[in-house]
């Protein structure tokens, strides 16, 4: 089997197959940079796939940014997104660490529960939280979107982190518990940091799912100052339709892509360690 892998042949096809893939992803990014920069006419009475005339129309994304109000929905995604990230792994890593560490009378059912509401489409609950939070008057409030986002994180991030937990050693708690130290300090000190693959997964998987979450935004924030950035994207592509402004939204949805690139290119080694970790352990 392993002179098989080795033969040239699937060496080649490997290539092949990863060459082909990079194309797939990388195509649709240049072709929305590339649009970005063309203006009207271009689209109108040019090829739309063709590439843009020099001079290439930069001024896109400034326009976008001040025009539109671009600027305030990137603030409000931002804030939304790392708020409930931060809460609901500071939240998912206390449970998962009780869940895993802690025999209790009811643990087990308490963590079938948590899987179970993984299994719940979020959208057969938009009615109900809708009342909710009305009745705690968080509609068009982004504390409200926090609060909604951080609770259907949390499934998910006790998912993965009750399994990292679980396969820690007893023995750093029985060291840590001699030298004093109690429940919370143990877990802040020692066992978090041992999970940390665990939690830089789970932290950028729930991101990018909040960072593009766009029903829910639609549905609690009717305000046009707390749009977060898919509700503005959306409310930008609707008026720009109407006044054939392919340019700007191209950059628009550019803008909006950076971050999630971003993220991955910076914690693309953090990504791997903590699939592979969790598909091992």
């Amino acid at each position: 089997m392993s002179a098989t892998k080795q033969h040239p042949f699937y060496k080649m096809l490997t290539v092949l197959v990863l060459v082909l893939w990079t194309v797939a992803v990388l195509y649709p990014l240049i072709w929305t940079l590339l649009g970005a920069l063309k203006d009207n006419q271009q689209f109108m009475l040019g090829k739309p796939w063709a590439l843009p005339k020099f001079p290439l129309l930069w001024s896109n994304f400034t326009y976008v940014w001040e025009t539109y109000g671009f600027g305030s929905y990137f603030l409000n995604s931002t804030i939304v997104t790392g708020a409930s990230t931060l809460i609901s792994l500071l939240l998912a890593s206390t449970s998962a660490y009780i869940l895993a560490r802690f025999a209790f009378k009811g643990s087990g059912a308490l963590y079938n529960l948590y899987l179970s509401a993984m299994m719940i489409p979020m959208i057969l609950g938009l009615i109900p939280l809708f009342f909710l939070l009305n009745d705690l008057h968080l509609i068009n409030k982004l504390f409200g979107l926090i609060v909604v986002y951080t609770a259907s994180a949390l499934p998910f991030g006790i998912f993965v982190l009750v399994g990292f937990f679980k396969t820690l050693p007893k023995e750093l708690e029985e060291a840590a518990s001699i030298d004093g130290a109690g429940y919370s300090r143990t877990y802040f000190t020692v066992m978090l940091p041992l999970a940390k693959s665990g939690l830089v997964s789970v932290g950028i998987m729930n991101a990018l799912n909040i960072w593009n979450e766009y029903i829910m935004g639609t549905v609690f924030i009717n305000d046009p100052s707390q749009y977060t950035l898919p509700v503005g994207i959306a409310i930008m592509q609707s008026e720009m339709q109407y006044r054939t402004e392919w340019g700007p939204l191209f950059a628009g949805l550019l803008l909006s892509m950076i971050p999630v690139i971003i993220i991955y290119v910076v914690f693309q080694r953090q990504i791997a360690e903590g699939v592979t970790a969790g598909a091992v352990k």
